[in-house]
C-alpha cells in the first residue's frame, strides 16, 4: 500500500480553494493535514477576501480539517509576510508535512515565488487546478454543486454591482471583456458557502457594500522582493456577517 503524502492546504475560503481542494480530497494519494488561512492580526478578516474569521470558522468546521493561521500585521511588508510564512512553514516541516498544495491557476510568477519559498523548508508546491481553462474550470464548479458569493472586486476592474453577488452563469456572461472568469488576476473575491466539500451549508447575512483604499508596498514581480514600490489599490468589498451574529 503506498504512503499517503502529508499535505497542507492554502485556504482562502474562495472558488479557486474549494475548487482545488475538492479535487485532492478525491485523490487518495495525498492526508491533508490542515488548511492555512492568511489572517489580518487587527482586523481579524482573511486577506484580501476581507471575510470574518467566525465565517471562515463555520468553514472550517463544515469541511472537518483543522486550520492553521497565518496572522499578519496591518502594515505589513513583504519582507515580514516571509518571515511569518518561513517560521509557520518550518513548524508543518516538523510534522513531517511535505507538500503544500495551492489553487493557483495560471500566474507563472506567482507559481515560481511560491516554489522558492517552499524550497528554503524543504517542501514541495503542488497546484490541482494549474493551467486550466478558467471558463470551464467555473463552469465545472458549479456543476458540482458549489455556490459562491463575490466578497471583494478590484475598483479599477469592475464596479460595485458585482460585489455581493452570487456567482452564476448570468454573472459569467455579465463580465466585462478583459476579466477572468475566475478572477485569477485579483478582479474580484468569493466565499464559498456550499457545496461537496460541505456537511452543511454555511448560513450568513449580506451587509454593506464600502468602498477601501489602500497604499500597500508592491513589487514588479515575485522574484526581486527588493524593488518595493508603493501603488495605491481601491476594492469594494460586500460584508457578509454570520446568520447568528448578536
Amino acid at each position: 500500500m503506498n504512503k499517503k503524502k502529508i499535505s497542507v492546504f492554502n485556504w482562502s475560503g474562495g472558488k479557486d480553494s474549494a475548487m482545488a481542494l475538492y479535487r485532492i480530497l478525491q485523490d487518495n494519494t495525498f492526508d491533508v493535514r490542515y488548511l492555512l488561512t492568511s489572517l489580518g492580526e487587527d482586523t481579524q478578516r482573511v486577506s484580501m477576501h476581507g471575510l470574518r474569521k467566525t465565517l471562515l470558522y463555520e468553514q472550517i468546521k463544515s469541511i472537518g480539517i483543522p486550520l492553521k493561521e497565518l496572522l499578519l500585521p496591518t502594515n505589513n511588508s513583504m519582507q515580514n509576510y516571509e518571515t511569518h510564512l518561513f517560521n509557520l512553514m518550518e513548524t508543518l516541516r516538523k510534522d513531517d508535512i511535505e507538500y503544500s498544495i495551492f489553487g493557483d491557476i495560471f500566474l507563472e510568477d506567482l507559481r515560481r515565488y511560491r516554489e522558492q519559498q517552499l524550497q528554503k523548508v524543504a517542501m514541495k508546491a503542488l497546484f490541482p487546478l494549474w493551467k486550466e481553462n478558467t471558463t470551464v474550470l467555473l463552469k465545472q464548479f458549479l456543476e458540482l454543486g458549489f455556490k459562491t458569493i463575490v466578497t471583494a472586486v478590484d475598483a479599477s476592474k469592475l464596479d460595485a454591482s458585482f460585489a455581493g453577488r452570487v456567482i452564476d452563469n448570468d454573472f459569467i456572461k455579465d463580465l466585462p471583456s478583459g476579466v477572468d472568469p475566475c478572477g485569477e488576476n485579483g478582479e474580484f473575491h468569493t466565499f464559498v458557502f456550499d457545496g461537496p466539500i460541505f456537511k452543511i451549508p454555511i448560513r450568513f447575512k449580506k451587509g454593506e457594500i464600502i468602498k477601501k483604499e489602500y497604499s500597500l508596498g508592491t513589487c514588479d514581480d515575485f522574484k526581486d522582493t527588493n524593488t518595493v514600490k508603493q501603488k495605491t489599490y481601491s476594492f469594494f468589498f460586500c460584508d457578509l456577517i454570520p446568520f447568528d451574529y448578536a
